[in-house]
Formats: C-alpha cells, sequence, structure tokens
C-alpha cells in the first residue's frame, strides 16, 4: 500500500532564503497520509468503523537531501515501513524533478477512549483495513 501525491511549490512556501521553509515538508507529509487514508473513507470514517478517536502523530523526522524553491512540483510518496502491535510507522520519499529533495518518516497510533484516558490501541484492526482491498 502506498500513496503519491504532487504538491505545487509557492514563493508562500518558502522562506527568505528561496527554499521551502522545512515545517512545510511535515505538513505535506501529513496531506499525502490523509489523501491515502480517502481510499477507506477518510480520517473520520476509519476512526469511525475502528471506534477510535484519532490516527495521531507520536514521532516525525525528516532528512532534507536537495533544496526545494518556488515553482517547482513536488512528488511525495508514502508507504507504511513498519507495523508494531500499538504503533505504524510510514516512509516518505520526496522528489523534484526525479532527484531526492528529502527523505521523512512518521510513526502513528490508532487513540481509543478507555474509562479514564485515551490510549494507543492495538493495530490489528487497522492492519486489516488497510491492507486489504481498497473501498
Amino acid at each position: 500500500m502506498s500513496q503519491t501525491q504532487t504538491f505545487d511549490i509557492s514563493f508562500g512556501d518558502c522562506d527568505p532564503v528561496g527554499i521551502v521553509f522545512y515545517p512545510n515538508a511535515f505538513r505535506w507529509m501529513d496531506a499525502t497520509f490523509h489523501t491515502l487514508l480517502r481510499r477507506y473513507g477518510g480520517h473520520s470514517q476509519v476512526c469511525k468503523q475502528l471506534e477510535a478517536v484519532g490516527l495521531g502523530l507520536v514521532d516525525a523526522s525528516a532528512q532534507f537531501k536537495h533544496p526545494m524553491r518556488d515553482g517547482d512540483t513536488l512528488d511525495l510518496r508514502t508507504q507504511v515501513v513498519e507495523w508494531s502491535q500499538r504503533t505504524v510507522t510510514l516512509g516518505y520519499e520526496g522528489r523534484v524533478q526525479g532527484k531526492l529533495a528529502f527523505t521523512g518518516r512518521e510513526v502513528r497510533c490508532l487513540f481509543k477512549r478507555s474509562q479514564n484516558s485515551i490510549v494507543a490501541a492495538d493495530l490489528a484492526q487497522l492492519r486489516e483495513l488497510l491492507e486489504g482491498p481498497n473501498v
């Protein structure tokens, strides 16, 4: 299961030096993850189906390899790289004109309500949903 999304980089995405302001890479990674979830009805529908309150981010990182600038087109690909009992790790690869611009990683949990709090739940149902046939 993977998802590729294209982003047109504009002046507003860049810092005063003219390169992409790094938080935008994290914004684009999050957007690509949520686009992937649309195959299954979107974030809200997935959470409703799994009786969860959210698929929350618990860790994120990025390594920048090549500057991205105003006018560039970013192709960002994500895929699941690891499942554990309570976390799913997604890998990201961002390319501009085929050249690697950055790599990234997100670790997410499926959060459910317990009697007194919200906890990271077992991911078996989420994995079954995401690895099964698309809706």
